[in-house]
């Protein structure tokens, strides 16, 4: 009878693990799992490949263009008339190029804010650039970007505002089939999307009512013409990091609770599976630990973008023409988003005549220059390493972030030593796991020797795709890199030790 009890469970877990080799980004927690299940089901959890494929951009960006960029508001009224939209010398690439030559690699463009104005010809409404004397009204600006990011190589994505003030079937189920039919000409007519980029403003419609949003509906609809794009913010492959700011969380999970999560919608391939945004509020300062995941129901791969204007504004206002963000401040940024296991969205507003200003050209080329200088020279990239024990230690250092290094057996913590050969001056370091097997590390310090023993140079949480931390300058020749804490078998992907450009 023993023997029988044995064999049952050998085969219950043999057959948990085959499950998890399939990769789910989403997994069911069932009331019967103990801590220990719930943290093995976390640390098997991994993004789709549009996930990973959206991740590894690291750097986003934004075009918000429209009516608004001529009455000099934020939000408009829906009543704009549409004739005071007439860019002088309107051009796509430039805006595509400004960004590319930034180290950004996609841009989404607002193609209808909430005041309604359409910046393609929509066979929808009449408030569209058809009825506008830009191009005579035979212009489509969708179009042009979309070109634009073909002609450079870069990602394309659409905004497409729910909130529509001017359409007046806003607040009545029409509006759903009117929305479906708007984001049908987008997803059909300008070849790849990379991106369908959803915000949650509700406002109420002529009626007095505020409008039903068929999100199940939307989310059917780009999965069906569009499968590869991620579907953002009010959507189920990324959410908001849950402010503007541009500033992530120093521990940041890509793994969260997830209690609307249905049995028959754990399979990428299931019809359910696309149709659902993980409910709850994201926007404390803890959304992933041991202790937020303990009492979930189920549990996704829900990433974070970390959105932010270079301006004050989203939309081009003259008057803040010298309120650009600095290249220092944009740096810091960068290390508090893309450097906290985030994608930094990156707003870039064209002016009024359809251009990027100067002055966001100037400060997007310098911050390119700062990034560059910190990260060209990987000051650890030709040290020996001595582990004492673990798999593959040299994809540590082989710039290449599919392989990996991991430990043996059940361990969660290793010591990863490195002998630099020379003293060096760093105050950067850079970690990378391989996310395609999980989310994993969850405690980690950095030691340099001196003085005939280890001292602390920095530590921290959570890692994932990319973790940078910024620490008081050290000159060392030894470093050690310490994992601390791991649910199951830390995958250690890259290790880069670099000097900012700037003074911490």
């Amino acid at each position: 009878m023993d023997k029988i009890i044995k064999t049952t469970a050998l085969a219950l877990v043999l057959s948990t693990c085959s499950a998890f080799a399939q990769k789910n980004n989403s997994i069911i927690i069932d009331p019967s799992d103990t801590q220990k299940n719930i943290i093995y089901k976390a640390a098997n959890i991994t993004p789709t490949p549009r996930q990973l494929r959206w991740q590894q951009l690291e750097l986003t960006g934004f075009f918000h263009i429209g009516v608004n960029t001529f009455t000099n508001r934020e939000w408009g009224t829906g009543k704009e008339d549409p004739q005071i939209f007439n860019p002088s010398a309107l051009d796509a690439n430039q805006w595509v190029l400004t960004a590319k030559e930034a180290g950004i690699k996609q841009v989404i463009l607002t193609a209808k804010h909430h005041d309604g104005f359409c910046l393609w010809p929509t066979a929808t409404t009449e408030h569209s650039v058809k009825n506008s004397p830009w191009q005579n009204g035979k212009g489509d600006l969708v179009k042009e970007v979309a070109d634009a990011c073909k002609k450079n190589k870069m990602g394309f994505g659409i905004y497409l505002s729910p909130w529509d003030m001017n359409a007046p079937i806003y607040g009545t189920p029409a509006y759903n089939d009117f929305f479906v039919k708007q984001l049908t000409e987008l997803l059909t007519q300008y070849g790849q999307i990379d991106e369908v980029w959803f915000d949650g403003a509700n406002g109420e419609g002529p009626n007095g009512k505020k409008q039903v949003y068929d999100f199940e509906r939307w989310y059917k609809l780009i999965r069906k013409l569009q499968p590869s794009a991620v579907i953002a913010i009010m959507g189920p492959d990324v959410r908001w990091v849950g402010t503007e700011t541009g500033y992530g969380r120093e521990s940041e999970w890509s793994v969260v609770p997830m209690n609307n999560l249905d049995p028959t919608a754990t399979s990428e391939n299931s019809q359910q599976a696309v149709a659902f945004k993980p409910a709850g509020d994201m926007r404390g300062s803890d959304l992933g630990s041991r202790d937020k995941i303990k009492n979930a129901k189920g549990l996704a791969w829900y990433p974070a973008e970390t959105d932010v204007s270079l301006r004050p504004g989203w939309f081009y206002h003259a008057k803040e023409d010298d309120k650009v963000k600095s290249p220092e401040k944009l740096l810091d940024i960068y290390y508090s988003s893309v450097g906290r296991n985030g994608v930094l969205l990156v707003n870039i507003p064209p002016d009024q005549r359809g251009l990027i200003h100067e002055s966001d050209i100037k400060n997007l080329k310098e911050w390119k220059r700062l990034r560059d200088e910190t990260f060209t020279n990987n000051l650890a990239k030709n040290a020996d390493i001595k582990i004492a024990k673990g798999k593959n230690p040299k994809a540590l250092l082989d710039n290449n972030y599919k392989t990996y290094f991991t430990t043996n057996g059940a361990d969660t913590t290793a010591i990863i030593e490195l002998d630099l050969k020379t003293p060096q001056l760093f105050d950067v370091l850079m970690l990378q796991e391989n996310i395609t097997i999980g989310q994993r590390i969850e405690k980690f310090s950095l030691d340099y020797w001196q003085d005939g023993k280890w001292e602390k140079a920095t530590e921290g949480t959570t890692v994932g795709y990319k973790r940078l931390v910024r620490f008081t300058p050290v000159t060392a020749r030894k470093v050690r890199i310490n994992i601390e804490a791991s649910r199951l078998n830390p995958t250690l992907a890259e290790i880069g030790l670099y000097k900012n450009a700037l003074k911490n």
